[in-house]
């Protein structure tokens, strides 16, 4: 799931080509794709897509909704959860629902935008499965942003200082010490 916000969006469709190019080359298939963007005057327009057929769709909606519900209230709440995600689905309601869109809308600033895409990584499917069978199971994956690079760099510039200073505080009670 990728949720990404747009201050000032300028869209010239190269959003568009290159979400088009990945999934084409199969690198990628869409789950959901959901847009929302709310111009000056605060009218809001809504995009939605989804390379699911209908009843992949339906399955996808069952499943997922199972596993919240399984989450949430055990077996009954898998059956309770199946059953409303295949049913959202079949309202064409692919996985946020038209109150969260509105909210979405609500909550983000005039000339603005989000973005909700659900993907699944085509590539990834015969390397999951050979990780599987070498009995491997996923603990933790993300994404990293030149963000979270500057971030980690900044944390990692502040240790380096830090025990820099330290060591040198070392080095002076050592020099400070009377020798024995």
């Amino acid at each position: 799931m990728l949720v990404i916000g747009f201050e000032n969006p300028d869209f010239h469709g190269q959003i568009y080509e290159e979400l088009k190019k990945v999934r084409e080359a199969g690198i990628i298939r869409l789950i959901d794709l959901q847009f929302v963007y709310k111009d000056e005057d605060g009218n809001i327009d809504t995009l939605e897509a989804t390379d699911l057929s209908e009843e992949e769709r339906q399955r996808f909606g069952a499943v997922v909704g199972g596993l919240i519900g399984y989450g949430a209230a055990g077996e009954e709440g898998e059956r309770a959860g199946a059953e409303l995600g295949a049913m959202r689905v079949a309202e064409h309601d692919y996985g946020i629902a038209e109150v969260d869109i509105d909210a979405i809308g609500d909550a983000i600033p005039r000339n603005s935008a989000a973005a909700f895409l659900l993907i699944e990584h085509r590539w990834a499917i015969d390397f999951r499965d050979a990780l599987r069978s070498a009995g491997g199971v996923l603990i933790s994956q993300g994404m990293i942003t030149p963000e979270l690079l500057l971030s980690v760099g900044a944390a990692l510039t502040d240790a380096v200082e830090a025990a820099e200073r330290e060591e040198q505080a070392m080095e002076k009670k050592k020099v400070a010490a009377p020798a024995r």
